[in-house]
């Protein structure tokens, strides 16, 4: 019978079938990072079980570190150096990976589990961590869960799970100059809401899918989180394979051709069966902002806040009021009016290299407005190295950003830091209620739109400034 890619991978990894949609699944990938991997490790050492498989488990310091140049074990958040420290120490223990905070791979736990080939094609990967469905852009079967899972999953190498139904959406057409694979995917959530994906893998597929560098398949599984699935994936190809070719992990000589052997079979079959598909018109998306307090209150940067009578639904009309409130922005408002107090790129779904080359070849000979304060963090320290050696860190220094350590810094409070009380535009993912401080009101965009806006002081488009 014909098969979709999640049928594939889940039949992969299926040990058990446990009654109902539930099943015992084999893990091949454990991560960790300082914030919640010192909480696992230490209940298994209170409980006087080891780690089953060390060299399939990996940790990283990246969710409460400083990233400001000269960091050491210092961190702005109550207890985050302790946090380090207990994280260090239970890694080391237990006898796993460890990127610590001076090591060449360290980075955001998704970043380098792609960039270093840890997670691969076909692979199921789990990790505290709400986005790393982002892996799922590998063809892999990757979904976050929490301290107590991440703790079993160590000592048992699986996890019960429940089969999530399928969905496709099929990304069609071709997009206009200036459109980036974030306002695709923000477009879809704004198009069918923050709950069209809850009890779904979501598939993205269809030609302007498969367009798409990696960096740019990063940014739409991603957020497949944000339209609340289980996770996005991404079926491997050609674009797949060369990017994992030569990691550090990956495999070599004849086990690499028999790997990508099989990572060519994995995508859905002709004729396969989804529980629901969806459809995008690429050629309607525009370079997009939001203008509340979730991914799918969005709007094209020519438009305006909407009127929150617009919405049909009660609650959508409330939750408009209330954002809107929040964000202290009149229904009728045009965007390209508001003015912004600063500008982040980085975090998961928007720090990884063409992400810095987008932003980096708008800012070229451009300033940043003199009332913004502006901050690039890279999501690896590979990713770091790699844009100084293409004289990035230059570009975006003499435009007036701050260049920073690798981590995740502002995408939400972090380490410690805040644009609490201010105005943001932040390539990252979630603009909830104090993400970015107390009292900061967030403004999703693609790395693109932030450096225009940053450099013009208003939400703009790159065409603007």
């Amino acid at each position: 019978m014909p098969a979709t890619l999640l049928e594939k991978l889940w039949n992969l990894h299926e040990i058990a079938d446990l009654g109902g949609r539930d099943s015992l699944i084999h893990i091949d990938r454990i991560f960790l990072h300082e914030r919640t991997g010192s909480i696992a490790l230490r209940g298994l050492e209170q409980e006087g079980r080891n780690v089953r498989a060390p060299r399939r488990a990996f940790c990283t310091m990246d969710h409460i570190v400083d990233t400001r140049p000269g960091r050491g074990d210092i961190s702005l958040v109550p207890h985050g150096r302790e946090f380090i420290e207990a994280t260090r120490h239970s890694a080391r223990n237990a006898g796993i990976h460890l990127f610590d905070i001076d090591d060449s791979r360290q980075g955001i736990v998704h970043v380098v589990a792609a960039e270093n080939g840890i997670v691969l094609p076909g692979m199921s990967a789990v990790c505290p961590d709400s986005h790393t469905c982002t892996l799922g852009a590998l063809g892999a079967l990757a979904w976050g869960i929490g301290s107590t899972e991440a703790e079993h999953a160590l000592a048992t190498s699986c996890l019960r799970a429940s089969r999530p139904r399928s969905m496709r959406v099929n990304f069609v057409g071709t997009t206009t100059p200036g459109v980036t694979a974030k306002d695709m995917i923000l477009h879809l959530i704004a198009g069918f809401g923050s709950r069209a994906g809850r009890g779904f893998a979501v598939e993205f597929a269809g030609p302007a899918i498969y367009d798409l560098n990696m960096d740019g398949r990063f940014t739409i599984c991603n957020m497949a989180v944000e339209m609340g699935a289980f996770t996005g994936m991404i079926a491997p190809d050609e674009h797949t394979i060369a990017y994992v070719r030569d990691a550090p992990y990956a495999p070599r000589g004849p086990l690499a051709e028999q790997a990508e052997a099989h990572w060519r079979e994995l995508h859905s079959d002709e004729g396969a069966e989804f529980d629901r598909e969806l459809e995008v018109d690429c050629a309607r998306i525009a370079p997009s902002v939001t203008w509340g307090t979730n991914p799918e209150q969005l709007v094209g940067i020519n438009g305006v806040v909407p009127e929150p009578g617009a919405f049909d639904d009660p609650q959508q009309s409330l939750a408009a009021r209330q954002a809107q409130a929040y964000m202290d922005l009149e229904p009728g408002t045009s965007m390209r009016s508001v003015r912004i107090d600063a500008a982040f790129i980085g975090s998961c779904t928007n720090n990884r290299l063409d992400d810095l080359r987008d932003a980096a070849n708008h800012l070229r000979g451009r300033k940043v407005a003199s009332w913004v304060q502006a901050l690039c963090v890279p999501g690896s320290s590979a990713i770091k190295r790699q844009a100084e050696a293409e004289g990035l860190d230059e570009i975006f220094q003499a435009a007036g950003f701050e260049w920073r350590e690798a981590g995740c810094s502002l995408c939400f409070h972090a380490g410690g830091e805040s644009f609490g009380g201010r105005r943001v535009i932040s390539s990252t993912n979630r603009n909830f209620q104090g993400r970015q401080g107390p009292g900061a009101r967030t403004h999703l965009a693609s790395p693109l739109t932030v450096a225009a806006s940053a450099c013009r002081g208003y939400i703009s488009t790159a065409e603007d400034s």
